[in-house]
């Protein structure tokens, strides 16, 4: 349990941006990912807008002969993959000499071929369904394409915990690699836009008709989106020596569940994640120098996660930067909080911090410094990434600045 994890390769499918510097660079600039959604008719939805990846090509990281085969949800999550092997200057042969494998985590998976399924059989009363939609469905598709492809001959696996999977993928990753059960882990989440999520969120009254405003006192909602982040965890002994370049280091992660309701969120709950998240890795309270919120925008969400922080954290929270991504994204789902570790990667790499844009009106219920609409530079050892799931799922993952001590 002495082995020390860190992160040598970053991934993204993002709406702002494919590949973690396009990605990094919309993040610091404020960029908005927000658009009409055109994969799906929304004349009959409430709202019409969602963070879509308009710009993902899958054939420029897939063989013609299996894009068909995969969901869009597979295909984002074997490009991100792809990206975040590359940037690990990692191939399938290398992998070989390992003890590799592959954690990835979803809200609705290969959902959208489902409903594509659904069309074709109850609306146009088809029966000639071709194999390859069929074979998209199962949800460990995802990660099984990843570890074919890259000789992830280990551990296998999907969490399908909602919207704070990314973050449990990771952690099971850095456990295996902690228990000395790994060498190198591919870790992250992926969801695509689906009409099942964005209907329901609709039904819900949850989304934004416009933008997402985190913390802001006017916000109305969430924005449902799409995406993947996929990222190489691997022993420290393993990346000094094959010398490659170190995001971060993993420190840990704490989980709870709320068992309270099924889609809002408990102040107790969150409190418990992150104090867990603290136990865990040996950390107070004071050492955490930036906290990746989970920020959906929604008006419950945001008033109880800015209540837990309090709770958390004290007065000290008034020094700690604050901000979501999601008011640029919009909430990825099952990717989200990966997503959102990458950020946390790259805040602790580079000294600076994303905004949480579209914020206008203080609310005195989020009363914390969530670098509104801006960017900043700040010193960050330690970074906290939040997420919260429907269920009660919660995960907090704690990455530090890498140092040889």
């Amino acid at each position: 349990m002495t082995r020390r994890v860190v992160i040598t390769g970053l991934g993204v499918i993002s709406s702002i941006g494919i590949g973690w510097e396009k990605f990094w660079g919309s993040l610091l600039n404020g960029k908005s990912g927000i658009s009409p959604v055109t994969s799906f008719d929304t004349s009959n939805q409430f709202t019409h807008n969602g963070g879509e990846v308009k710009s993902f090509r899958p054939e420029e990281f897939i063989d013609k002969d299996q894009i068909h085969s995969l969901s869009r949800a597979s295909q984002m999550a074997f490009a991100a993959a792809k990206l975040a092997m590359r940037d690990a200057k990692l191939t399938a042969q290398d992998i070989l000499k390992m003890q590799g494998g592959t954690c990835i985590g979803t809200n609705i998976g290969s959902i959208q071929t489902v409903e594509k399924v659904d069309e074709l059989i109850v609306n146009e009363q088809r029966n000639d369904i071709n194999d390859s939609l069929i074979r998209q469905i199962p949800t460990n598709t995802t990660s099984s394409v990843i570890a074919r492809e890259f000789n992830l001959r280990g551990t296998n696996m999907m969490f399908s915990t909602a919207c704070s999977a990314g973050n449990y993928a990771i952690g099971y990753g850095f456990d295996l690699i902690k228990l000395n059960r790994a060498q190198i882990m591919i870790v992250g989440g992926s969801d695509s836009l689906s009409k099942v999520a964005f209907t329901g969120f609709n039904q819900f009254s949850a989304i934004a008709p416009q933008r997402c405003q985190p913390f802001d006192k006017n916000r109305k909602g969430m924005m449902v989106a799409e995406g993947s982040g996929v990222l190489v965890l691997e022993s420290l002994e393993n990346a000094l020596n094959r010398k490659v370049p170190i995001y971060g280091e993993v420190l840990g992660y704490g989980l709870s569940c709320d068992a309270y309701h099924m889609t809002t969120a408990s102040i107790e709950g969150i409190v418990r994640c992150m104090s867990n998240a603290l136990k865990e890795t040996h950390l107070s309270a004071n050492n955490i120098d930036y906290i990746s919120a989970h920020g959906t925008g929604t008006v419950t969400n945001d008033k109880n996660e800015s209540a837990a922080i309090r709770v958390v954290f004290g007065d000290h929270c008034n020094k700690i930067p604050i901000s979501s991504i999601k008011s640029m994204l919009g909430h990825t789902m099952g990717a989200a909080s990966a997503i959102e570790a990458i950020a946390c990667s790259l805040v602790i790499k580079n000294d600076m911090i994303p905004p949480t844009i579209n914020y206008e009106t203080p609310d005195p219920d989020c009363d914390l410094d969530c670098v509104p609409n801006h960017s900043r530079k700040h010193t960050v050892k330690i970074a906290l990434n939040n997420s919260y799931a429907f269920g009660g799922n919660n995960a907090c993952l704690v990455v530090k600045k890498y140092t040889d001590e």
